[in-house]
């Protein structure tokens, strides 16, 4: 079976995030980067699927030309191929995203399409649900364990949801968003690290796909979250209770 994963460039999670003085964006200098976390557990369990039944592991992204770094990562773990949609630079925001992952799907014909359930960086959670919603595709998000049977053409899917966990099936093809308790994602070997320089890279102006590349959202300003408050001790049960009842958190 053909699995298609989108992985997204962010920064590295340990590396912290300092915005420009005007609020315009991130200050990139020195920054790490890194898979996206909830991409690089798609990856893992696509790879891990196409180890139980075959098949082959396409990796997409849309990016620059940096973003080919990633997608050797990938194909260090052991994905077979990868596909660079070049921005040149552009901004594209969630709803081009979904639209260029959909113009690939659509030339890949892939039986499934793992990917994170949202990016570290802005933590929207939408391109899988856009994407689904463009290819007019099942989705099952926020996966906590997958299993896959090609010969019915159907996936089952168990999801955290509020109080529980949640078992849902889906037909094939579908968009399968994944959790972070999903897997432990590989280290690249230094032998995949080697195989991935001659695994094939295609690179794919933007231009070329016929969308229509006007944002439909854009960012105005970043802004830090204010400090927190330093908290308080308390002397005793009684005292606790005072304090509760001042912030309105008890309702006595």
């Amino acid at each position: 079976m053909k699995i298609l994963v989108p992985v997204k460039r962010t920064q590295d999670p340990y590396v912290k995030v300092r915005l420009k003085p005007d609020g315009s964006g991130i200050d990139t200098s020195n920054i790490k980067y890194a898979i996206n976390t909830f991409d690089e557990i798609a990856v893992e369990e696509a790879l891990r699927k196409k180890e139980e039944f075959g098949g082959e592991v396409v990796v997409v992204s849309v990016g620059t030309q940096e973003w080919t770094e990633q997608i050797r990562v990938a194909l260090a773990m052991g994905a077979d191929r990868g596909i660079l949609v070049d921005t040149g630079g552009k901004y594209v925001d969630h709803l081009i995203v979904a639209k260029v992952l959909a113009k690939i799907i659509q030339e890949e014909n892939p039986d499934l399409v793992i990917m994170g359930k949202q990016a570290i960086d802005d933590d929207a959670n939408q391109v899988g649900q856009i994407l689904a919603g463009i290819l007019d595709w099942p989705q099952a998000t926020f996966a906590y364990k997958v299993e896959v049977n090609p010969q019915e053409k159907k996936a089952k899917v168990i999801r955290e949801v509020d109080g529980g966990l949640e078992t849902v099936e889906v037909d094939l093809p579908a968009i399968i968003t994944t959790d972070l308790r999903l897997n432990q994602p590989r280290y690249a070997s230094l032998p995949g690290i080697m195989r991935a320089r001659q695994k094939p890279l295609k690179i794919i102006k933007i231009e070329e796909l016929g969308i229509d590349l006007t944002p439909s959202v854009t960012i105005e300003k970043l802004e830090t979250p204010p400090p927190r408050k330093a908290g308080v001790k308390v002397k005793d049960v009684d005292e606790l209770i005072e304090k509760l009842k001042e912030a309105k958190v008890l309702p006595f």
